[in-house]
């Protein structure tokens, strides 16, 4: 059976991650944009990060332009604007496609294992949220209008189990 533990993505810096590095961790698993009316929820996963990363969350940004060409930057620019507008010190990955034959493996996976509204796989937009368990397997999938704040009573139960 597959798990995140199984994928590998490469960080803004071009530098390779295995998910199996962070086994035993829960993850939020975010696609991200530059510029969105949800783009301040950028804000919100830094405090969830803050907040949780010592007790074992870890969140992962993943950019994404297959929104309203919200994010057209290089990864190099991306990177910037994250730290300089938001603070944003969690992972952030290179941009990569969640829909589509060229979507990222993690987002196909991630779709397949939990699917959106009516079973639909497709993302509908920037700041969908997957929460993955420890076990490297996903909890629950969020929509982009759900604040990151909102989030915190799931994470807590990922964290404790």
């Amino acid at each position: 059976m597959t798990t995140l533990n199984d994928f590998t993505a490469k960080r803004i810096d071009g530098t390779p991650i295995s998910f199996a590095d962070l086994q035993g961790k829960a993850l939020l698993i975010v696609n991200t944009a530059s510029a969105c009316g949800f783009t301040p929820q950028f804000e919100g996963l830094e405090t969830l990060h803050k907040t949780y990363a010592d007790k074992g969350l870890a969140v992962i940004g993943f950019p994404c332009n297959q929104f309203g060409a919200q994010d057209s930057g290089t990864n190099e620019e991306i990177g910037a604007f994250c730290q300089r507008n938001y603070g944003v010190s969690f992972a952030m990955m290179e941009k990569v496609d969640v829909n589509g034959d060229a979507a990222h493996p993690i987002f196909k996976w991630l779709k397949a294992e939990e699917p959106g509204l009516l079973g639909s796989e497709a993302i509908k937009w920037n700041f969908t949220k997957f929460l993955v368990g420890k076990d490297g397997h996903v909890l629950k999938r969020y929509a982009s209008m759900d604040a990151p704040a909102k989030l915190a009573k799931d994470i807590e139960a990922a964290l404790a189990a």
